[in-house]
């Protein structure tokens, strides 16, 4: 059998084979922890990231089920692990935990479990997994927080196991300070029983493949996919381009402000010139920037390469510590979503000005995440359940293909299922449906967004704990394209809601929100008479939108 670092071609598809194999043990790893998490916001919606690494804390693989924000910034809380666990400390059985926001994933509600893998008696490789746990304490899953220790518990570099043997202290510490301890501690004895199955097919390979280490294939995977990128980078023009973004914020718009720069090295994205923190809940840490901007960066330019450290090593990004892309702690960052989510599209505003033929519109890019937890019948606790319900826009136009609609990019997570929602909350949604008109006009039009009704469906109210962007500063089309139709939130009776923060909605009311829509690419008027006949059709459009906005009159229109 030849070596794994021979140079033959027999020798490079075994490699791609184990390679392969791999990516196949991690993704087990992450269906593990979507079919055993407590938390619907992870088991439905898949708000999770699983991947394995070697002993420098390089990512050589992560599952395809996951979001962008956890995998990529889970990458770096590896690193942290190590620091705090130096390898030669670790033993067989040893669990690792964190939900520090600037050493895992970007705020409290996500926890990062790192479980070390040992074969005949020697470290050989790490599993690292990360999931959203919809109640750690604090004022809740809101914006509204002041600083990080409002926002709930916070857990530094801990053991959750040393040699095999759970840390009681802490998992009690963790059940005392959550409004639904069954959730929660179910949840992280998911996370470490992902890590665990991953383990053992780690190992089944080992054995099957004759490997004694990862030392020859990692090498392999991260050199690879390095080369790989820095290929695809060198087809690129080099320069410089800026783009200027304005969001929403909590009470004052944010600027997000970039400029990429695409040399032979690679590419550097770097935010000097975006607005200062913010007091409530949005502000970004740099790990979760660097987890979408790269993740923006790896769309456009190294879509098909997959995601390790080689393939990200050389896509960097910097933010200066007083900007709200980059907060030092203790701000509160419960929200991080809110912005961070946001950073493609302003890396695309960049490559646009380079290669136009492969970067899409904005599109509503933060997901519209309905936070919502009230009392009910029956319980005596105020808040009986906390429930996210994920949901978003339209994402924007493609150059040569229309936006998706209610479609959760970059996030990547699925919408939640009304029946699902109904099941675990005494609340009843009226309506849930594509939003007519909200797609910016174009020769390519932007994706849809959503309208959704919801009402209790009991005597008692229910609060929503609102963190919705692009209500005041929609998604921009380009190119000559309409802006997508911006988001908004309501009552029933018309009456208006704060975009974000905690707000009661009474017995009989209806809470109304409709999610914004993608912005459009090219003058609409160069779109076919036959797609806006049938957009009109599927009542995408209205006849009057047809005619204002792309000139299609009669029966067409009709």
């Amino acid at each position: 059998m030849p070596s794994p670092t021979s140079n033959t071609g027999i020798s490079q598809i075994r490699q791609q084979v184990m390679w392969n194999r791999l990516i196949a043990v991690v993704e087990e790893q992450a269906q593990t922890l979507l079919r055993t998490a407590f938390s619907p916001i992870v088991r439905e919606a898949g708000d999770l990231s699983a991947g394995v690494f070697d002993l420098k804390g390089r990512m050589l693989a992560q599952a395809i089920t996951g979001t962008p924000g956890h995998v990529n910034s889970m990458a770096e809380s590896v690193k942290h692990f190590i620091a705090a666990f130096p390898p030669a400390t670790m033993e067989d059985g040893d669990i690792y935990i964190t939900n520090d926001p600037w050493k895992g994933t970007g705020h409290t509600n996500d926890f990062v479990v790192t479980t070390p893998v040992f074969r005949k008696g020697r470290l050989v490789a790490l599993f690292s997994c990360t999931s959203h746990l919809m109640d750690i304490g604090g004022i809740g899953f809101g914006p509204d927080a002041s600083d990080v220790f409002m926002e709930g518990l916070f857990i530094p570099m801990l053991k959750l196991a040393e040699r095999g043997t759970f840390n009681h202290t802490l998992v009690e510490m963790i059940r005392a300070n959550t409004r639904q301890p069954v959730d929660t501690i179910g949840d992280v004895y998911s996370l470490a029983a992902c890590n665990d199955v991953g383990a053992r097919r780690l190992l089944e390979m080992m054995d099957e493949f004759a490997l004694e280490d990862l030392d020859a294939l990692g090498e392999f995977i991260c050199t690879s996919s390095e080369r790989a990128v820095l290929a695809e980078i060198a087809k690129l023009p080099k320069g410089t381009w800026t783009n200027k973004m304005t969001t929403d914020g909590y009470d004052k718009p944010i600027e997000l402000v970039a400029a990429l720069t695409v040399s032979d090295q690679g590419i550097h994205v770097d935010y000097t010139g975006t607005s200062t923190p913010s007091a409530k809940g949005i502000n970004v840490p740099i790990a979760y920037t660097t987890a979408y901007t790269v993740f923006g960066l790896g769309c456009i330019v190294a879509s098909k390469i997959p995601n390790n450290a080689g393939s990200l090593k050389r896509l960097t990004v910097s933010a200066p510590p007083d900007s709200i892309l980059n907060v030092q702690p203790p701000a509160p960052v419960l929200l991080r979503h809110v912005i961070g989510q946001m950073l493609p599209d302003v890396v695309f505003g960049c490559l646009r000005q380079a290669i136009p033929e492969r970067v899409p519109a904005e599109g509503a890019s933060c997901l519209w995440n309905i936070i919502m937890r009230g009392p009910a019948p029956g319980s005596t606790s105020r808040y009986a359940y906390n429930v996210v319900v994920t949901s978003n826009g339209g994402t924007g136009a493609r150059p040569d293909k229309d936006g998706l609609s209610a479609t959760a990019y970059p996030s990547g997570v699925k919408g939640t299922p009304v029946e699902i929602a109904e099941s675990i909350m005494p609340l009843i949604f009226w309506k849930k449906e594509l939003r007519a008109d909200s797609a910016g006009a174009g020769k390519t039009r932007g994706g849809l967004g959503q309208t959704i009704e919801i009402e209790s469906a009991a005597n008692l109210p229910f609060e929503v704990l609102a963190a919705f962007d692009r209500v005041e500063h929609p998604a921009r089309g380009r190119d000559g394209g309409k802006d997508g139709a911006p988001g908004k939130v309501t009552l029933a009776s018309g009456q208006a809601m704060r975009a974000k923060g905690a707000q009661t909605i009474e017995p009989g009311q209806r809470l109304v929100l409709q999610t914004p829509g993608g912005g459009g690419i090219g003058a609409a008027q160069k779109r076919t008479r036959d797609e806006v006949t049938r957009d009109v059709r599927d009542g995408l459009i209205s006849a009057e939108t047809a005619r204002k906005d792309y000139g299609v009159t009669g029966e067409a229109a009709e």
